[in-house]
């Protein structure tokens, strides 16, 4: 019987540059390659094409994936869960040291494809693969690839499961158990409980908020509160801007929509924006000219000039800059490097949460700072999360009842708060729950 091994290669110390290989054998079965953002100062609108891998590791930008030189076996698959950088954005630094098929769900699969065409240093031909929710790809002879609908903050997020000789390892790095999305279909609950009673070996899950208790909200209640705060408002000619997660499909949706029943025309600014509405329109989930979207600074620019001149009280602009990032749309704004003026009484729609990291915090108070010093009027966290809350967490452990579990995407706090939360439902550390960090080899028995 073939022995495993998970390999904690990033994201066990921190929130970001996920990856995570898992060995069955003298095969290997990559999970996620992504990028840690706050270490280069980067945002939605920032690439990193044009840095190199070596550099990109020696600040902890990315995984460092030397410990794969001594791992006994060969790569057979990549496999991505979702969109997000942290998951994706080092693939194309890292993917070409691996002569392995990378394989992901459609949504995902073309901002891969973006990533590696846009990549100036490495060149990056692994096979790409489009694979969906429910589908399965034959890694090898003994070693089958699942992927099982979640939802989270993007469309097309998967749980991987990895079928073995001796069990199933299910990869569950981002989710939420959200019961009434907005876009797409809710988790697919019988499948993660067949595979429960089929035999799950042991589980990876993010710990991102498990300290927070109760379940988080749906995204349906993100869509109530943008819809509250945009339309119940006698406010009505003032100025009125939101700021989101660009790759965040269905709540930018719910914005449109509020854009339309406010009789306001909706304008997507900022190049993430582009390149995420972007991908949406190619794999169904818009459709061309639905909005009108505003990529590059000078017809970004060129909008705002426009909407000042015709009446801010008519157009809706939706933005990058949610984290207070340095040159995107709304720090500019705040700066007062366009057109667009802030006048007093402006609202200013903050949808998204604060990533948990002092840079971002930092950027985003000297922004509102900055926005309140011109006169907006500030709507903080108009916003429920993509993660998974106490009692999630604890719903998805009792669905599928895995004989390990092994905590992931996320800080010792937060590792610590899952420990705490697993402990009550019957495991315990070092016996069935295990704690590992970067660069760490776990055998499981």
């Amino acid at each position: 019987m073939k022995d495993i091994a998970i390999i904690a290669v990033g994201g066990y110390n921190e929130i970001g540059r996920n990856m995570t290989a898992i060995r069955i054998g003298k095969d290997i079965v990559v999970m996620d390659m992504g990028i840690r953002l706050d270490r280069v100062q980067i945002h939605e609108d920032t690439d990193v094409e044009s840095l190199h891998a070596a550099d990109l590791i020696n600040i902890g930008a990315i995984p460092d994936d030397s410990i794969m030189e001594n791992v006994d076996g060969k790569v057979r698959a990549i496999a991505c869960t979702h969109g997000h950088l942290d998951h994706i954005g080092a693939i194309s630094k890292l993917a070409h040291k691996y002569h392995a098929p990378i394989i992901a769900s459609p949504f995902t699969a073309d901002l891969i494809n973006q990533e590696i065409k846009s990549e100036k240093i490495f060149g990056v031909n692994n096979p790409l693969k489009t694979m969906n929710a429910g589908e399965r790809f034959q890694v090898t002879p003994d070693i089958d690839l699942e992927f099982v609908r979640v939802q989270h903050s993007i469309v097309d997020c998967v749980f991987a499961a990895i079928h073995t000789p001796k069990g199933i390892i299910l990869y569950a790095n981002d989710f939420k158990i959200d019961r009434s999305p907005t876009l797409g279909e809710p988790p697919d609950f019988a499948r993660l409980r067949a595979l429960g009673k089929e035999g799950v070996l042991a589980l990876i899950t993010e710990t991102t908020n498990a300290a927070i208790s109760g379940k988080t909200p749906s995204e349906q209640i993100a869509k109530d509160l943008v819809m509250d705060v945009l339309i119940g408002t006698e406010e009505s000619r003032s100025g009125v801007m939101v700021t989101t997660f660009s790759s965040h499909i269905a709540r930018i949706r719910a914005i449109i929509e509020a854009a339309h029943k406010m009789g306001r025309k909706p304008v997507l600014l900022g190049r993430s924006m582009e390149k995420y509405w972007g991908t949406a329109v190619r794999t169904g989930y818009a459709q061309q000219g639905e909005v009108s979207v505003l990529g590059r600074r000078k017809s970004a620019d060129k909008a705002l000039k426009r909407i000042m001149s015709e009446g801010k009280d008519k157009y809706l602009p939706i933005m990058t800059g949610h984290q207070g990032e340095p040159g995107a749309i709304l720090s500019r704004v705040a700066n007062g490097e366009t057109d667009f003026l802030v006048d007093s009484g402006d609202r200013v729609i903050f949808s998204a949460g604060i990533i948990p990291q002092p840079l971002n915090e930092s950027n985003r108070h000297t922004v509102v700072t900055k926005l309140k010093m011109r006169g907006g009027r500030i709507y903080d966290n108009v916003h429920v999360s993509g993660h998974a809350c106490r009692e999630d967490h604890w719903e998805l452990l009792r669905m599928i009842n895995p004989e390990h579990v092994i905590p992931s995407h996320g800080t010792l706090a937060s590792h610590g708060s899952y420990l705490m939360m697993a402990e009550e439902t019957g495991y315990s550390l070092g016996s069935n729950i295990h704690l590992v960090r970067n660069g760490q080899e776990l055998l499981i028995d």
